[in-house]
């Protein structure tokens, strides 16, 4: 398995790659996926930011090895909860050159071909964001009514599992009923994918606050594999799908800073920009920054 330290530094930088010999099946947001053969994948994660749902055109340096090495570790340390897709095979054995195997250090993972769930499995511990949104206008949280006085920030009674589907690219996911999650998927596997989504979270929510780390809010994805066996896969518990607050700043009552892109999005809500493509040029201060935060993420958690 693949693990990256900050003193693993410095690294090329990785917008995108083209990785000779190996058929590239995918091009995320961040992430590029490339076929290996019928029951395996390579990931690579780049440099590559989104914002509003943008690809900026500027990398983040070192984002893509945090992000993988966050995951990795994640991966490692829930094991005993829920199998994931990792092999452990070495991603240096499918490419030849010197080069492409720099490139691919620390960043890039081979993983199980598995049928990915049509669902993001979405948990909330925190009122921030869409979910304060929601609260304001309707008292409730994703259809959950919640008791009233809730204070912005404020930790809500208990986690909440709040799914949403999947959306094509370029548009918003859309939050949805653990109903419309059962009619989906199936009842017994919507409440394996809700009651281990939560699990997961309060499991880390514990290793994080140890660390002076609040996990506000995530989301998981898991695949079946052949037997319909449950399984996590994409990434797990990143600044990129996760909001994680400093605890020694957090208060209730004002939205906290975090370690993830939102220094970019609040430098980006600045502009005279209408969020469509192309996205804008990012400053070298705020290029910094945010290269800065994510590996503060990194370093806290698996100190």
């Amino acid at each position: 398995m693949c693990t990256y330290s900050t003193k693993r530094m410095p690294a090329p930088t990785v917008y995108r790659t083209a990785l000779r010999g190996l058929e590239r099946i995918h091009e995320g947001k961040v992430r590029d996926i490339y076929a290996l053969d019928a029951d395996t994948m390579l990931i690579v994660t780049t440099d590559r930011l989104s914002a509003f749902d943008v690809v900026l055109p500027d990398p983040i340096p070192d984002k893509g090895r945090v992000l993988n090495g966050i995951s990795n570790f994640w991966f490692a340390k829930l094991a005993h909860l829920v199998p994931n897709h990792l092999t452990g095979r070495d991603p240096a054995s499918v490419v030849e050159s010197t080069e492409e195997r720099a490139l691919l250090e620390g960043r890039a993972v081979i993983v199980k071909r598995l049928k990915a769930l049509p669902l993001e499995a979405v948990v909330r511990g925190y009122l921030i964001g869409s979910g304060w949104k929601d609260y304001q206008t309707s008292g409730a949280l994703c259809g959950i009514a919640l008791p009233k006085g809730l204070p912005l920030a404020g930790r809500l009674p208990q986690p909440l599992y709040t799914p949403a589907s999947k959306a094509e690219a370029g548009t918003h996911d859309e939050n949805i009923s653990f109903e419309q999650t059962a009619r989906l998927i199936g009842a017994p596997l919507a409440a394996a994918v809700r009651d281990t989504a939560l699990a997961l979270y309060g499991f880390a929510a514990e290793h994080a606050r140890q660390r002076g780390i609040i996990i506000a809010d995530t989301k998981f994805e898991f695949g079946v594999d052949g037997a319909g066996r449950l399984t996590l896969i994409d990434e797990v518990l990143t600044p990129d799908s996760s909001r994680f607050w400093p605890a020694d700043t957090y208060r209730e009552g004002i939205s906290p800073p975090s370690f993830d892109k939102q220094f970019v999005r609040d430098y980006l809500e600045t502009l005279d920009w209408n969020k469509r493509a192309p996205g804008p040029k990012l400053p070298p201060q705020v290029i910094a920054r945010t290269s800065e935060k994510y590996r503060e993420a990194l370093a806290r958690l698996t100190a």
